[in-house]
């Protein structure tokens, strides 16, 4: 399952996100440092409009979204590479996840305390970002010491991912804000991946605001967006508080709350959409009158191994795939008809999945 860890300093709004994200209360929100101690789970669904669309048509007697498992991690502090704050319990949460979605205070309240004492979104983020990257070092120069002797002894493997770790570590130390694909074939990148560093993983920069700000930003969010650009990160800008409420008021009366706030899309959906894109996934989907279901996978995956999502019996025994694109079965409205109009097609073991394929596999066990 797909896990997004929410981090942050302390009192900049990770809790109440959270809450809203899983529609909850089971995060803690309250004005103190580290409210939160023991990361909160909460499994999200990924909103999808084309599933209720296939639903009807197909009469499916279910409709099962894909799901997003978001975990909210206590607050960071300087020092918490070495301990502070319980910043060693943090950080091995944050190991866990697949992105990171760090919340950043964009906006002005003297009734809530900011840890630092001001209001400085960037150099908020440099302060979770020096402490990732601290505690990295530690973990690569912990694991290069492991695999010297190996290396020097002609062990190929090992020669690969000292030299790896190394130009990672030096990376690191100057400050150098890390894309694997930047600056790694993909060899290197095959033996850093296990390693469940910090530092690589993909950010989205979460610029949490007043409900005034939300529609347009302001100066802190545009700080955020210019950094973010900078390092090849994504930003949403969200109103933390807001999204809480929206839970309360109900499908239609958020629609029409966001309405009267100049906003056409709830902030929240944006972001869970954004962790799609920024780890380059797609969503595939099977349609029937038992369900109609989303399955996710990553871009430029092919027929069997998309198969091999629903069942691995599925890829091993894969024959072929019959496709229909979302667009055509809506318009069509019916597989029958689709395959009338010839817009369904089967395709082999080389078709590359693509985002909104309907989908049956043809399969032998």
């Amino acid at each position: 399952m797909l896990r997004a860890g929410i981090v942050g300093l302390p009192n900049v709004g990770k809790s109440t996100l959270f809450n809203a994200l899983t529609a909850t209360k089971n995060a803690q929100s309250a004005n103190y440092p580290f409210c939160t101690i023991e990361p909160n789970i909460g499994i999200v669904t990924v909103p999808d409009e084309r599933l209720k669309v296939l639903a009807d048509l197909c009469k499916s007697k279910e409709i099962i979204p894909t799901v997003i498992e978001f975990v909210d991690i206590a607050g960071l502090v300087k020092g918490a590479s070495k301990g502070e704050g319980l910043g060693n319990q943090f950080l091995h949460n944050i190991r866990e996840v697949d992105a990171i979605i760090q919340v950043v205070r964009c906006f002005d309240d003297e009734n809530t305390v900011h840890v630092e004492g001001k209001v400085d979104p960037i150099s908020d983020i440099e302060t979770i970002n020096t402490e990732l990257a601290l505690a990295d070092l530690a973990s690569i120069e912990r694991r290069i010491a492991r695999i010297t002797k190996q290396a020097k002894g002609g062990d190929k493997d090992a020669k690969l991912e000292e030299g790896a770790l190394n130009k990672l570590s030096e990376l690191l130390s100057a400050g150098t804000f890390v894309n694997l694909k930047d600056h790694f074939n993909d060899d290197e990148i095959a033996v850093i991946k296990p390693l469940s560093l910090m530092s690589v993983k993909p950010v989205i920069y979460c610029a949490n605001v007043s409900e005034f700000d939300l529609k347009e930003g302001n100066n802190y969010t545009r700080l955020v967006e210019e950094y973010a650009e900078s390092h090849g990160a994504q930003t949403v800008i969200i109103c933390a508080r807001i999204e809480e409420e929206l839970v309360e008021l109900g499908e239609e009366g958020a629609k029409e709350y966001l309405e009267e706030l100049g906003v056409q899309d709830s902030g929240i959906d944006k972001m869970i959409k954004t962790v799609y894109k920024l780890l380059n996934l797609i969503t595939f989907i099977t349609a029937g009158e038992k369900e109609t279901r989303a399955w996710t996978c990553a871009e430029g995956t092919k027929a069997p191994q998309a198969a091999g999502v629903i069942h691995t019996d599925f890829e091993k025994g894969f024959i072929r795939a019959e496709v229909t694109s979302y667009k055509d079965f809506a318009e069509c409205k019916s597989y029958s008809a689709c395959k009338d109009k010839g817009v369904t097609r089967l395709e082999g073991k080389d078709y590359i999945v693509q985002d909104g394929d309907i989908v049956h596999f043809r399969f032998a066990v």
